[in-house]
């Protein structure tokens, strides 16, 4: 019998998947270098497929290490299974109890490149029906559930984000300077939560809280979101409050959770 490949095989894509194979809870990042050897490849040509399923989002590269793990790619690909199991399955019920007692729409979201990546909704109980869906991605530095999430980034990943990030205008409240934007995260991690006032959309209000797991890595972050004229300043830190004690108890439950894409 012939070994030889079945018509239409592509070697790319099948070194491309043989790579992708070696990555692994026991060993979750490789350097070229080493990885070409345990391949018995070349050097450079392992090099150029890394290369390529980084830029596809398949891979990510840390800027320190210049290590290469799995990216979102993957984990948005495979969200249907592992998103439901891993985390939503187990967050959902305290995102219920958030807002049942907060009374607005309440989101739960991971970063994905220069996004935000939704993963969870509950509806609030005073009637807004808001556009956001599970599955989309909005700009990060305009949302709250972003922001906060950018605002917890190594300094190395987000001086990378920062630097390609463009800060495209949605409404004439939207940061729209990089200066200006680094010095709102660096405030929004002293006080522990973010506040998009009209910065996605006129009309809309967000208040958001990072969440961590058992280890203390940020792992999402959960907002509350309403109309701007239903909000109330003076009622901030009560929003602040219920959204962190939904936090706390979504850290219960997660344990050592981590997300493929690394946030911190």
């Amino acid at each position: 019998m012939s070994n030889a490949a079945p018509k239409g095989f592509n070697q790319s894509i099948a070194k491309a998947f043989t790579i992708l194979e070696h990555f692994s809870p026991a060993k979750p990042a490789w350097g070229v270098r080493e990885l070409a050897q345990t391949l018995g490849a070349n050097k450079s040509t392992t090099y150029r497929l890394l290369a390529t399923l980084e830029e596809l989002n398949v891979l990510q590269q840390d800027p320190i290490s210049e290590k290469y793990s799995l990216g979102l790619k993957l984990f948005e690909l495979g969200n249907r299974v592992d998103i439901q199991n891993a985390l939503v399955r187990q967050t959902h019920p305290e995102l219920e109890k958030v807002a049942a007692e907060i009374a607005e729409t309440v989101h739960l979201g991971i970063l994905k490149e220069t996004g935000v990546f939704m993963i969870d909704k509950v509806e609030g109980s005073q009637g807004l029906k808001l556009n956001s869906r599970v599955g989309e991605t909005s700009p990060a530095y305009c949302t709250g559930l972003g922001k906060v999430l950018l605002a917890h980034l190594a300094p190395a990943r987000l001086t990378k984000i920062i630097k390609t990030i463009k800060l495209t205008a949605k409404t004439e409240f939207t940061i729209r300077h990089k200066v200006k934007l680094r010095e709102a995260l660096a405030q929004i991690k002293s006080k522990g939560y973010a506040i998009d006032r009209e910065e996605l959309e006129l009309g809309l209000i967000c208040v958001a809280v990072p969440v961590f797991n058992q280890q203390n890595q940020l792992v999402a972050a959960l907002s509350a979101a309403g109309p701007a004229n239903r909000f109330r300043e003076e009622a901030l830190q009560d929003y602040v409050s219920i959204l962190q004690e939904g936090a706390r108890a979504i850290q219960a439950k997660i344990g050592k959770f981590r997300q493929l894409n690394e946030v911190v």
